[in-house]
């Protein structure tokens, strides 16, 4: 299913308006989409495969269920299309390069043409707008092209950019802390063990960011983790055994500090981060299937926030922002 291969890639090498006071961009951004309540709060999305509906736990304690998509020729694109402060349900469509949302602002349906069969969509707030802006990026050998219909221009400007190679992993976020999403990939080095590279180009100062980190076989999980309003590089490294506890490795982009600490399991768990308790900082969190539960560790105080939401074989929304 499209879902679930677009999120959990990385196993198939290997076997997939501010609510805080600080100006902590990419995290509000992207706790924003999946935000459906707009308390300031990521809630708990999940799409169920039987019935191609959305079943969203909200942070305060209401419940949205909405048949939208397909399971097999769709992606999970949340986002705040319409610039509301709230997140939009929304699907792009591989076989026909359409774009489906429900506006959280009036309820009604939106259908955008941008992309094509093949392409990997990447929707993120690229001009720093306040919404998200209907972005792909289109492989073809040796080279991966990312093109953003930019929102600011009501969708009528266009951004082509060359950065990639075709075997490269897109990790977009606001690594210079601007307001605006950069392009950004991984390089995988040579093996599953070898030495992965990521490669920025900022909206605006440096111009281009290159730094080291992590290996071929992990999996990118950006976020801004230190809450200085910048994305950090960051990674998950699974373990050897599907017992084997989740490693995250984060680079902190304010004092170039390492966090290193475990949450999750190996054979259990999907990469769920985002902001859940509203400080403005990303929090570590996974989701386990065979139980439909989140586990999230909390930033704000350190404690573990747990969700039991969904059933085996669900998949949880929040996924779309690991790659």
């Amino acid at each position: 299913m499209r879902f679930f291969s677009f999120v959990r890639r990385r196993l198939a090498v290997v076997a997939l308006v501010l609510a805080i006071a600080v100006p902590c961009f990419p995290q509000i951004a992207l706790r924003t989409a999946l935000d459906f309540d707009k308390d300031g709060k990521a809630d708990f999305p999940i799409f169920r495969p039987d019935g191609d509906t959305w079943w969203i736990a909200n942070s305060g304690g209401t419940y949205i269920i909405q048949p939208w998509g397909s399971a097999n020729d769709d992606y999970l694109t949340p986002g705040d299309f319409d610039g509301d402060g709230k997140a939009d349900i929304a699907i792009w469509r591989t076989t026909n390069g359409l774009w489906f949302r429900i506006n959280s602002s009036d309820n009604t349906v939106s259908i955008n043409a941008w992309g094509t069969t093949g392409d990997e969509p990447v929707a993120r707030d690229y001009d720093g707008d306040g919404k998200t802006d209907l972005a792909v990026v289109r492989r073809s050998p040796g080279a991966m092209v990312w093109w953003i219909l930019k929102s600011s221009s009501n969708n009528t400007e266009a951004s082509v950019a060359q950065w990639g190679l075709d075997t490269d992993f897109t990790a977009p976020g606001d690594y210079d802390g601007d307001g605006k999403f950069d392009i950004a990939i991984s390089r995988p080095g040579s093996g599953s063990d070898g030495q992965a590279v990521f490669w920025v180009l900022t909206s605006g100062s440096p111009g281009v960011i290159i730094q080291p980190w992590g290996i071929t076989r992990d999996l990118n999980v950006p976020g801004d983790y230190d809450g200085d309003g910048k994305t950090d590089f960051a990674i998950v490294r699974e373990g050897d055994t599907p017992t084997s506890p989740l490693i995250w490795w984060i680079l902190r982009s304010k004092d170039n500090q390492l966090m290193v600490f475990s949450w999750g399991q190996t054979g259990t768990d999907i990469i769920v981060q985002n902001d859940y308790d509203g400080d403005g900082i990303t929090d570590p969190a996974v989701y386990r299937d065979p139980e439909g539960s989140f586990y999230v560790l909390r930033s704000s105080d350190s404690g573990g926030t747990f969700m039991q939401w969904g059933q085996s074989g669900d998949y949880p929304v929040a996924a779309y922002d690991t790659h």
